[in-house]
């Protein structure tokens, strides 16, 4: 397979607009229009009110590129998108090839007899994310949490852009992954499922590779499909493992399964070291490589251990055999712009919760699936991801149309992440099972039936299907699903806000025994230096009730419960340093 990257070389104008500006893949348009001085930077004082509005109009990003030799020449030939944000409509050479509508999917168009060898155009046309949330709400009033836009449950976009208890309210847009042309002769390599049986001190791996002929795109094949087509006969593949050394085995002949008889396996940080197998597949044709898949695993056993005991039912993450006592965080956007994302910061981020004796971490559900890079990383680090799927604080309208498209989303994301070592289980939603059973923004039957049919029926089927290895669970909090007192604290996580929310002393966590605390938590202030540089460097702002300090506080009344908590154990600070740092 051919694969040209498409990543530089992109501009950015406004649809009503010739003025352009350059950009590369991650790119947004926030921060392309803040780069370039057209807008003021959204983060400092008050400005993300003066640039909101830049986003109800519709922008374009456009590049022009030669096509890679050999690429015209090839049986089937796909424009790739894997992460753009998020209603777009895409064009090469003036030709309209489809539409996007999920920032959480993979996006391919055929390209074959538009393509030219050199002169191309791509455009993405990305329209305003903040009209198509307020369209779909006059025409389906579902509700969420108040801090968000009303409508944004409609959108497969990350929820937390229309605004949240603790972020802005700047749903971006943008190309956050790469873009690439895939050159496809005879088939490719859809992804290859990794599962492992330990017994007897040795691991058997086996695999279960899915393909995509030239031919049916679209259409996911096992081998023995691949070789019932019309020229099955000349396929094979063949697969190599790579120890955490360097030493390394072939096996050939389409081999289903393989044997490593002196295993190193891999531990949560703190219990043990994280060795990492690269495991690699060809796939051939007459003996040529087409495709190759390669991927690191580690080798153990993951679960979540649910057990009735004294105190109620177990809930703990069990390793190898081993449980063991989760000490982590939530993981929310490292960045509200992703177009600032960087590599560096991930992993000075996650390096740091390595440094905390973090051993797990929990990927929030109103945010988005994390990028490969994120999950490389926890496999080092030996971080195990809860991973929730991208859902929180809301109520869904599940049309066909939504399930269909959220289907899509589940099998994508599945598919990539399924092999990492640190996934440690897949949850449906954020808090959802706790306030639909309260009726909480619920205004009719249907949305409760809805949400059953989300996270009871219709996920548990697709990971049936494509990941039946790793654990699931319905939502966090939950008791094991179906309303069942989600918040129980004797079974399940419980997500325990009392202290904060309820204004309970810290105390109150000591009334507890919590199976598992999947959310809790106290706000702090950020350093002097991080609000002169990164919020206003104007000293009249320096006062955590002035308007500015109010503006970057989105929880309601919360720089005054800082104090309310910090009376109780201190003396009232007598500076706005005393005061941050306190």
């Amino acid at each position: 397979m051919i694969k040209q990257i498409l990543d530089t070389g992109w501009r950015l104008r406004r649809a009503d607009s010739q003025e352009s500006f350059p950009t590369s893949i991650p790119t947004s348009v926030y921060t392309v229009l803040a780069e370039n001085n057209k807008i003021p930077e959204p983060y400092w004082k008050g400005n993300e009110d003066l640039v909101r509005d830049e986003i109800n109009h519709d922008f374009i990003y456009s590049c022009t590129f030669d096509a890679a030799p050999g690429l015209l020449y090839q049986e089937q030939t796909l424009l790739r998108f894997e992460g753009i944000d998020t209603m777009a409509d895409i064009y090469l050479n003036g030709i309209l090839l489809g539409h996007a509508f999920n920032m959480h999917r993979i996006w391919e168009f055929p390209v074959g007899g538009i393509l030219k060898p050199e002169g191309n155009t791509l455009e993405a046309v990305l329209h305003s994310p903040f009209e198509a949330a307020t369209k779909a709400f006059a025409e389906c009033p579902t509700r969420g949490g108040e801090d968000a836009w009303e409508g944004f449950s409609h959108i497969r976009k990350a929820h937390y852009m229309y605004g949240w208890d603790w972020g802005a309210h700047l749903p971006d847009a943008g190309i956050f992954r790469s873009v690439a042309l895939l050159g496809i002769s005879k088939a490719r390599i859809d992804s290859v499922y990794v599962t492992q049986e330990h017994k007897d001190g040795k691991v058997t791996l086996h695999f279960a590779p899915s393909f995509y002929s030239a031919r049916e795109w679209k259409k996911e094949q096992t081998f023995q499909e691949l070789c019932d087509t019309e020229e099955g006969a000349f396929y094979g593949y063949q697969v190599t493992v790579t120890a955490p050394d360097g030493a390394s085995f072939t096996l050939e002949n389409n081999p289903e399964s393989a044997l490593i008889s002196e295993p190193e396996l891999w531990w949560p940080n703190g219990l043990g070291d994280q060795p990492l197998y690269q495991v690699t597949l060809d796939l051939l044709y007459k003996g040529e490589v087409l495709d190759t898949w390669s991927r690191r695993i580690g080798l153990r056993t993951m679960t979540m251990c649910v057990e009735k005991d004294q105190w109620g039912e177990s809930f703990a993450h069990m390793v190898n055999g081993v449980k063991y006592f989760a000490m982590g965080g939530d993981y929310i956007p490292e960045e509200h712009l992703l177009g600032r994302l960087s590599s560096q910061k991930r992993r000075r981020l996650l390096e740091d919760a390595r440094l905390a004796n973090f051993n797990s971490i929990r990927v929030w559900g109103g945010g988005y699936y994390p990028d490969d890079e994120f999950f490389d990383l926890c496999d080092e680090l030996g971080l195990v991801v809860w991973e929730d799927f991208m859902f929180a604080c809301s109520v869904y309208e599940l049309t066909a149309e939504f399930e269909e498209n959220i289907t899509r989303e589940f099998i994508d994301n599945i598919k990539r992440l399924r092999h990492h070592a640190s996934l440690g289980l897949w949850c449906g939603n954020n808090e959802m099972e706790s306030f639909v059973k309260d009726g909480r923004w619920v205004s009719k039957p249907s949305e409760v039936r809805d949400y059953l049919f989300m996270f009871e029926r219709i996920i548990p089927k697709v990971l049936q299907k494509y990941d039946p290895e790793t654990f699931y669970w319905p939502s966090s909090p939950s008791s094991g699903g179906s309303f069942d007192d989600p918040q129980d604290p004797n079974r399940g996580d419980v997500h325990f806000w009392q202290v904060w929310h309820g204004n309970k002393p810290f105390s109150e966590y000591r009334k507890y025994g919590f199976r598992y605390l999947s959310e809790f938590g106290f706000q702090a202030f950020p350093s002097v230096k991080t609000v002169e540089e990164g919020i206003s460097d104007d000293p009249q702002d320096w006062n955590i009730f002035s308007y500015v300090m109010e503006k970057h506080q989105r929880n309601d009344a919360a720089n005054g419960k800082i104090l309310y908590y910090l009376q109780q154990t201190y003396k009232y600070p007598y500076d706005f340093s005393s005061l941050v740092y306190a």
